[in-house]
């Protein structure tokens, strides 16, 4: 009992992790990467759809992302999602590509970016402290049910905290090198 809640913690934690890591790299750093575009949901024929099921998104150059949508139509489309998105690009196009250069970002943009990032920092941090609770009150109550004495349940309950505590570094750096990027010039 205690090891499969301490598994389904450990699961559920790495999960919150990587979904963090997967946010961040939507934030806008000085570099192009395709991860900047691909959740943005494009209106395709009135069906929000992401960008990366509609084109193919390369990187040929440190400052430059090219999208080239596979059918020529959704040009219109794509161009409309990305000034409407929150990220600060023009797109130009062509009757086949768009081309998106990424212009260097100002100090001012840079700090709110930071806040941006410890925002969903601190998300993270309670999404795992949720975890956390929830799997205390398991053993809690495997505990009133007979299933585990009161000693397995303290052991469990420090197993829970080294884990959390484990994540919750894990958040933490990864927040930092995300900082380090974004303050890069």
């Amino acid at each position: 009992m205690i090891e499969q809640t301490l598994s389904e913690t450990d699961s559920k934690m790495k999960k919150a992790v990587e979904a963090l890591t997967r946010d961040l790299a939507g934030i806008r750093t000085g570099r192009a990467s395709p991860a900047l575009v691909d959740h943005i949901k494009v209106d395709y024929h009135g069906v929000p759809t992401p960008l990366n099921q509609l084109a193919s998104i390369a990187v040929p150059e440190a400052k430059m992302i090219v999208i080239q949508p596979w059918d020529r139509t959704s040009i219109r489309s794509i161009e409309k999602a990305i000034l409407k998105s929150d990220l600060g690009l023009n797109p130009m196009s062509d009757s086949n590509v768009i081309r998106i250069t990424i212009p260097p970002l100002t100090e001012e943009r840079r700090k709110e970016l930071i806040k941006v990032v410890h925002k969903r920092l601190e998300d993270a941090r309670i999404t795992i402290r949720n975890v956390r609770r929830d799997s205390i009150e398991k053993l809690k109550q495997s505990e009133k049910n007979k299933e585990v004495s009161q000693d397995q349940n303290t052991r469990a309950a420090e197993q829970l905290q080294k884990l959390t505590d484990s994540f919750i570094e894990k958040v933490n750096s990864t927040g930092q090198d995300k900082e380090k990027e974004i303050m890069e010039v």
